[in-house]
């Protein structure tokens, strides 16, 4: 039995956070914003899970895309979510920046769940359906799906880094995990490299010939890889931080903080790829030789909570609460703290405010996937004021080539680069500022979307 929709998204949550019994809003975050325009064009299929343990719902519609929930078991939770994808796949295609655990059963959860949304999926496409899997939590799901489903036109994006072979070496599902993406006709990549990565480990472990960015397959199929740089919505951002009340605001803040000479941002999921702690870092050191003025510059750190069950990010907390609380006792003065920490979520509304407000934005993952963070902020920027500190090692810094960049583990580096960034003359910001909305607004998410999908279906 064939399902009714022509285009199906599958990803490891579905676009909805709920607020109350019944009732639901769309999620903050990368992934939604940037998949979510397109599901309503095309009047598809959201499969993913609502969120909570132990909970069986019936498919619902929210906000113009049809949302069918998969199911998944508190222990599942733990083994599949918290274990195999994020204390398993998240450190090593993250330059083992934390040691991965590799044990069977988190494996064998990892693959039930899978095969579970690969049954969910297959159900409900339509005859010769394009179906566009997400990330790494679903790896498996593409020849699954094809073993269920030889109509479908299958793609598959990652938004995380894919590592190179002498990191995925390491794997010992190595081989179950690249055959499960050459069940895709398309594997999408962020930055060229993972898309090369991917390709060699084919040849290597598989022993498969390509072409350029054409795998083939011993059944005759033929896989493309290539990369596609995630974006945000420019047209949204840009419009939102010219409303009135966005305006109003982020005069508020300022004055809020002080009316410091320099607000400097962070805005962060709180782990350990991030690098907060070495932006922080930086920023105290400037305080305490002196470089900054006290009352000069406030550092305000957004870090949302995340995985908090998890015990690595439980240490993550501790220690960067701990170096906010050294830096303010040793450097603030009465009334007057230079790091201001929230270890909070903020709407779109505050979040674009705080980028109004800010002089220097403070991007230092020390890997990521792309990092939309930066080109959020970029969107903000219409007054060509701002800069923009940003790690080499986050995908945006291949395309944001006129910001301040960094190399994260050089602290004197990043501490050179945000005190220029500070101290930047407004010809020279509003320069740079312009070449990078020039590409943001260019190459936006809807421009994203389109160039994988119109690959994909041709």
């Amino acid at each position: 039995m064939r399902g009714r929709s022509s285009f199906l998204i599958v990803a490891n949550r579905l676009p909805v956070d709920r607020v109350g019994e019944g009732t639901w809003r769309r999620s903050p975050g990368g992934l939604v914003t940037a998949i979510a325009p397109v599901l309503q064009r095309r009047e598809g299929a959201w499969i993913g899970w609502p969120g909570s343990p132990d909970e069986r719902l019936d498919p619902f519609d929210h906000d113009g895309m049809h949302l069918i929930p998969v199911p998944l078991s508190a222990s599942e939770v733990e083994l599949y979510y918290e274990g195999f994808s994020n204390a398993t796949l998240w450190p090593l295609y993250h330059d083992v920046v934390a040691p991965p655990v590799y044990s069977r059963v988190l494996w064998d959860a990892y693959r039930t769940v899978n095969e579970r949304f690969a049954r969910a999926a297959a159900e409900e496409a339509a005859e010769n359906a394009v179906v566009w899997i997400q990330d790494y939590q679903l790896q498996l799901v593409p020849a699954m799906l094809r073993e269920l489903r030889p109509d479908l036109r299958i793609g598959f994006f990652l938004h995380i880094p894919f590592p190179p072979g002498e990191l995925f070496y390491q794997l010992p599902w190595r081989r179950e995990l690249l055959e499960g993406l050459l069940g895709a006709d398309l594997v999408g990549f962020q930055r060229p490299g993972g898309a090369s990565n991917f390709i060699r480990l084919c040849r290597r472990l598989l022993g498969l010939q390509h072409q350029k960015n054409e795998i083939h397959l011993e059944d005759g199929r033929v896989v493309r890889a290539a990369a596609f740089p995630i974006s945000v919505d420019f047209g949204e951002f840009d419009s939102l931080v010219r409303q009135p009340h966005i305006v109003e605001r982020a005069k508020e803040i300022r004055s809020e903080l002080g009316d410091p000479e320099c607000v400097l941002l962070g805005v962060d999921r709180l782990d350990y790829t991030k690098g907060i702690g070495q932006r922080l870092k930086a920023f105290g050191e400037l305080l305490r030789e002196g470089s900054i003025k006290p009352g000069e510059a406030a550092f305000v750190q957004i870090a949302t909570p995340s995985r908090e069950r998890v015990e690595e990010y439980m240490r993550l907390r501790d220690s960067i609460e701990l170096q906010v609380g050294r830096i303010n006792g040793e450097q603030g003065e009465l009334g007057m703290q230079p790091v201001q920490y929230m270890h909070q979520s903020y709407g779109r509304d505050e979040l674009a405010a705080l980028y109004l407000a800010a002089d220097v934005m403070v991007v230092t993952p020390l890997r990521d996937g792309m990092n939309l963070v930066a080109k959020e902020y970029i969107s903000c920027r219409h007054d060509l004021r701002g800069a923009l500190v940003l790690s080499e090692f986050a995908g945006a810094a291949d395309e944001l080539r006129q910001a301040f960049l960094v190399n994260p583990y050089d602290i004197d580096g990043l501490k050179r680069a945000m005190l220029a960034a500070m101290r930047a003359t407004p010809h020279d910001l509003s320069r740079r500022m312009r070449s990078l909305r020039r590409r943001i607004s260019t190459y936006d998410v809807d421009r994203w979307a389109k160039d994988f999908l119109a690959d994909l279906e041709s």
